[in-house]
């Protein structure tokens, strides 16, 4: 099967990489172009893969002061962190469902104003029945196509119907291998899609599964038809589940193959940038993720 976008129409993009264009089949609300936002992944976004930043990876700004520095970097689309800042001067205000009405007009207003999308959203999401639906909710007033999460298997239950309700994927996330995490081996995730609706999928972190000792390309294997978001991550040492990130294509995840792999699979849809390696030169390193991306998917798409 191919990837959720082919289910939901048929996605128009093209080089220009014009606001909105490219997020038309995937559940998201297009964004008003405000001019400010210089794609640097035309390619990439013609082939419909819509690049763009996780939050974590500017964890230590506000996301106001970090939607600058995405918006500089040419990335129209944002996966935000549930608890991250909003506003530096609000240090209360974190990202998530809830903020008020008039704070989620605000945030929806400085969205617009750069032509970025809030493609998808990282939530605290579990078997509560009434925070679910609130995380939906929110998800969907912000145009989020898919969720990010990582919630238990019974906690499925609660979650497989407000995906189908609202139209909105769920995408299991994994992290490093450690005892007693389950997710961090493909076969524990797609196990628990098993028999569920097409809007319950995955999250592949390529670097979490490079730290843990598995092959990237081969996990994707697994993944193939439940790809609903994925997070780009390098990783310098493989089977090291310290290692730290490296700018895409340079680390041990040999991501020219990542690449091809999506291809082929004719994934279409959000894929964010989280680079966890902080220090002074994360915007270049961030800048040369995309730049690689660029770059493949011209070859891709020769």
């Amino acid at each position: 099967m191919k990837a959720s976008l082919n289910r939901r129409g048929f996605l128009k993009a093209g080089s220009a990489c014009v606001a909105g264009a490219a997020v038309a089949g995937l559940g998201v609300s297009p964004v008003r172009a405000a001019g400010k936002v210089v794609c640097s992944t035309p390619a990439a976004e013609k082939m419909g893969w819509l690049v763009g930043a996780q939050l974590y990876t500017f964890r230590r700004f506000a996301f106001y002061e970090a939607l600058e520095m995405i918006a500089a970097l040419g990335l129209r689309h944002v996966e935000p962190c549930f608890f991250l800042g909003l506003d530096k001067a609000r240090p209360k205000l974190k990202v998530n469902e809830d903020l008020s009405p008039e704070v989620r007009k605000e945030l929806k207003g400085r969205l617009s104003d750069r032509g970025i999308a809030m493609s998808v959203f990282y939530a605290n999401l579990g078997a509560d029945k009434d925070r679910a639906r609130k995380i939906f909710e929110f998800s969907q007033e912000m145009g989020a196509g898919a969720i990010v999460a990582e919630p238990s298997a019974q906690a499925l239950d609660t979650i497989e119907p407000l995906c189908d309700e609202f139209q909105i994927d769920l995408a299991i996330h994994n992290h490093p291998r450690k005892e007693g995490y389950e997710y961090w081996k493909p076969e524990n995730v797609m196990a628990i899609c098993k028999g569920r609706s097409k809007r319950i999928g995955t999250c592949p972190d390529t670097g979490h599964w490079t730290r843990s000792g598995l092959d990237p390309v081969a996990c994707l294997k697994t993944y193939e038809g439940r790809i609903r978001n994925v997070h780009l991550k390098d990783a310098l040492e493989k089977g090291n589940t310290k290692s730290r990130d490296v700018p895409l294509g340079e680390g041990a995840g040999n991501y020219a193959a990542v690449l091809a792999e999506l291809k082929r699979q004719d994934y279409r849809g959000a894929m964010t940038v989280e680079y966890e390696h902080d220090s002074p030169q994360l915007v270049d390193d961030v800048r040369r993720c995309a730049a690689f991306v660029e770059k493949q998917a011209k070859q891709l798409g020769a």
